[in-house]
Formats: C-alpha cells, sequence, structure tokens
C-alpha cells in the first residue's frame, strides 16, 4: 500500500515549498442543480464531492457552501447580468481558501482527481456551473479594523450570510484603480455601519485547458474582479436597510466599470436538506 500512495513523496512534498494560513488564491463556484435533480445534486455535493473534490485535496485549507432561495435570488441586480442568465440562476455558492503561493501545485492536483472521480462515475451530470473560477487575493477590507475574525477565519467562522458581488471595470487597463477605489472608498464607506464585517476581494485566473469540459473557461480575467461580503446577519433581515444599492458604485468620480452580479446566500447546513424545497 505505501509504494501504491507514494508516502515518501508526500514527505519530500511537506518539506518544501510555502505553508503559511494567508489566502492566497480561492475557489469560488456557483452551480444550478437542473430541474429535478436539486436533492440529488446537493447529497451528492455534500456527501462526496465536498470532500473528496476539494476539501481532502492538499493546500485547500477552509471551505463553506452557501445556498440562495428562490426569495433571495429574487433580490439579484443587474437583471442583464453577464454573469448568470438570468440573474436568478446559480442556487448554490462554493468557497474556498488556498494557500498562498500553492496556486499551481493544487491545479496539478485538481485536474488529476477530478479525472479520476470523472473517471470513476463520482460526478453529478445534472448540474450546469454558471460561475466557477480559481481567484488570486488582491485585498481584504474590514469593517472594525484589527477587531475581530480575520480573512483566514472567514470560511469557518458561523457568518449568516454572504454576498457575492461581480465587478468588471472598462478596460484592462482600468482593474487596479477600481481595486484602490474600491478599498480606500467604496468598501470602508459602505461597511461603515453595516451588517458586513469585511469583503475579500478577488482576480480570476484562467482555468487549465485540461479542465473538465463542463466548466467553461472563464471570462473577463482582465477585468474582473470579484467580491465575497461577509454577513453577521441573514441578508434577508437586513437588504433592504443597508445593500439594495450594491449594484451601482456609488461616486460619481469612481474609474468607468459595472457591477455584473449582487447575490446573497445564505450558508447551508451540512448533513442537510435545508433549504432545497425553497429553490423553486
Amino acid at each position: 500500500m505505501s509504494e501504491e500512495t507514494r508516502s515518501e513523496t508526500y514527505a519530500e512534498l511537506a518539506a518544501v515549498g510555502p505553508y503559511g494560513v494567508r489566502p492566497g488564491h480561492a475557489l469560488i463556484t456557483m452551480v444550478e442543480p437542473h430541474p429535478g435533480h436539486e436533492y440529488a445534486y446537493n447529497r451528492w455535493y455534500e456527501d462526496d464531492h465536498y470532500y473528496a473534490g476539494a476539501m481532502a485535496m492538499p493546500w485547500m485549507y477552509a471551505g463553506r457552501r452557501w445556498v440562495a432561495t428562490r426569495e433571495l435570488q429574487e433580490l439579484r441586480v443587474p437583471e442583464d447580468s453577464a454573469v448568470a442568465r438570468p440573474v436568478t440562476t446559480g442556487c448554490y455558492l462554493s468557497t474556498y481558501w488556498i494557500t498562498e503561493g500553492r496556486y499551481d501545485d493544487h491545479m496539478k492536483w485538481t485536474v488529476g482527481i477530478n479525472k479520476r472521480l470523472n473517471r470513476d462515475a463520482r460526478v453529478h451530470r445534472e448540474r450546469t456551473h454558471v460561475f466557477t473560477a480559481f481567484q488570486d487575493h488582491a485585498a481584504t477590507v474590514y469593517r472594525d479594523g484589527a477587531a475581530g475574525p480575520r480573512d483566514l477565519h472567514a470560511l469557518d467562522h458561523p457568518y449568516a450570510g454572504l454576498i457575492l458581488q461581480v465587478v468588471d471595470a472598462e478596460d484592462p487597463g482600468e482593474r487596479a484603480a477600481l481595486l484602490d477605489h474600491l478599498c480606500h472608498r467604496e468598501l470602508p464607506r459602505r461597511l461603515a455601519g453595516s451588517p458586513a464585517a469585511m469583503v475579500t476581494v478577488f482576480r480570476p485566473t484562467p482555468l487549465p485547458g485540461d479542465r473538465m469540459t463542463y466548466v467553461k473557461q472563464v471570462e473577463a480575467v482582465d477585468t474582473r474582479l470579484t467580491l465575497l461580503w461577509f454577513l453577521e446577519e441573514d441578508p434577508r433581515t437586513c437588504w433592504q436597510d443597508h445593500f439594495t444599492d450594491l449594484g451601482a458604485l456609488g461616486a460619481p468620480d469612481a474609474p468607468a466599470a459595472r457591477v455584473e452580479l449582487v447575490a446573497p446566500f445564505v450558508p447551508t447546513i451540512p448533513g442537510t436538506d435545508r433549504y432545497v424545497d425553497e429553490l423553486r
């Protein structure tokens, strides 16, 4: 068995390379189970894929699943989203942190294991990847400064909700200015006094050419920023007071950009089918 699992190779790999705890990269994947397959999809993902296809992999050290009930889907903007067509598409969101500096190592493993899972008939076919991308961490903005959980804790801390926000700069040369505007003006202004404890900001990266064919190549990799807002309150109770205007960037002097998606979620309850009957 030791020869089959190459245990000595594991010892060699553990002795070299980065092994910090900073979330240098993320996998953010929003998926739509096909109608009539919602329960089967949820059980497959929770009982098998979340572990065998994600958390058991090297350097993926934290994960959490989120769900959008029909009520939450109907809060999404803009109606003509470039990410989700229609904008209500994508019931489930999974978020994972990957150790900084280990993206290439992780990608080699994830491509290999997903090919194996596919070969072994451990892939649920009745689903569509709406927004699936590996991403590089760009910034984290906190509401309360040094107090409270850090971004490395965000997927383990019991946050009551999450907002996925996708913003596209007008052209690649504007993305750095957009990031600066968000981090130093827009996000601090919006976080102040809100139920959002932090916002993590990521830049998407292209998927490898040998990815699974059912996952489409990432769009707008040179212009896009992906934001995750971690909420201390259920978005259904605080949306009206704090987040109805997230579809705009606010300041008239903000860099030219378009908000392509604002989508609220609540956390799933692992091991249960809670919320599955509220998706449609």
